[in-house]
């Protein structure tokens, strides 16, 4: 199965609040590579590469998050990246 990649922003009341934690969690469990980093800006950013499976189920979850987070919105958008070695947080 071929390896996909998107890029997230999600902004809402997702920082301080675990999110970048969670995704990670998340990520691992669904062998998703990548990252998770806050921006100035008050949203998260999420690089994320795996099976297309994996990634719509972990884009669920970016709806949704931690139980701590709110979540406004997430925008995705379609990338071509080396594929990371693991998920980090950043």
């Amino acid at each position: 199965m071929s390896k996909k990649c998107i890029r997230a922003w999600i902004s809402g009341r997702v920082q301080g609040v675990f999110f970048r934690a969670s995704a990670c969690e998340r990520a691992l469990e669904l062998d998703i590579r990548g990252y998770a980093r806050n921006l100035y800006d008050g949203r998260v950013e999420v690089l994320a590469c795996g099976n297309e499976v994996s990634l719509a189920l972990f884009v669920e979850w970016l709806h949704k998050g931690p139980d701590a987070a709110k979540v406004m919105d997430v925008e995705i958008q379609q990338v071509n990246e080396v594929l990371p070695a693991d998920f980090t947080i950043r």
